[in-house]
This record gives C-alpha cells, sequence and structure tokens, in this order.
C-alpha cells in the first residue's frame, strides 16, 4: 500500500499519544508502515472483568483503535479516520500478561477503508488469537 503523507509515522504516533482514554487504558503503538498498525498492552486487573479474563471492550478498544492507526498511514496529512462501524469476533477468553494486536487495510477507498484487527493474548511467551475485527473507517479532514 502506497501512504499519501511522507510524515504518517508522526501523525499515528499522535493517535496514540493524544488520545487520553488510550493512554489511560495502557495502550502502545509498537510499530507501523504503510497499511499496517501493531499495538500492545499489558495486561492489568483494571483491564479484567468478572471472571479474571481481559474485558470485551478493551479488545474492542485495542482492535479499533489499532485498526485507526493502520488506515490513518494511508490518509494525506490533512486528514484524519473516524470509525464508522466496527464487528469483533471474540474467539476464546482472553487470558495472559499481554494482548497483541495487529492491523491491516484490506480495501483503501476515497470515502471508505475497512481494516482487519486480531488481538492475541500472550501467555507464557506463546499467542492465542482471541479477537478478530473488521472495522470501517472514513477520513476526514482536520477541523470539519
Amino acid at each position: 500500500m502506497k501512504t499519501q503523507n511522507p510524515h504518517y509515522r508522526d501523525q499515528v504516533r499522535s493517535i496514540f499519544d493524544m488520545a487520553p482514554f488510550i493512554a489511560d487504558l495502557g495502550l502502545v503503538l509498537s510499530d507501523l508502515g504503510p497499511g499496517w498498525c501493531e499495538s500492545s498492552l499489558a495486561v492489568a486487573p483494571k483491564h479484567l472483568q468478572q471472571d479474571g479474563y481481559v474485558h470485551a471492550g478493551v479488545q474492542a478498544t485495542m482492535a479499533d483503535h489499532t485498526a485507526g492507526g493502520a488506515a490513518g498511514t494511508l490518509v494525506r496529512a490533512n486528514e484524519m479516520v473516524l470509525t464508522a462501524e466496527f464487528k469483533i469476533n471474540l474467539l476464546r477468553p482472553a487470558l495472559g500478561d499481554r494482548l497483541r494486536c495487529r492491523a491491516t487495510v484490506l480495501k483503501s477507498g476515497r470515502t471508505l477503508i475497512v481494516a482487519e484487527s486480531e488481538v492475541y493474548a500472550v501467555r507464557d511467551g506463546k499467542e492465542k488469537l482471541v479477537a478478530k475485527a473488521t472495522v470501517t473507517l472514513a477520513p476526514v479532514e482536520k477541523g470539519k
């Protein structure tokens, strides 16, 4: 995939650095390139639901925000992306000391970008796919 912004790395870093909810959650940008983005999360007690698994809301936020990072690598410098819709499949209970998410753009259009996110739980050094999301994002001009 081809980026339209030579400074896409800085733009996507700001998506992670400037979002208070994301910072509070503890989600961090791991790596990125044109059309893809990876993030990670050190699992803490605040991320768990009543049975000790990582809450579905945490996984959904991670999948959505990382997809936004992937889409953000492809838009113009004067644009940002907003989620228009997403669907997540929770494949198994998320249990581990860390989560890792990789999002990849499947189709980048003028009005919509479709990305796919995979969330993995890391436990004892082994990864298991715990969730998969499809995220539709809309590029919009900043400040509009």
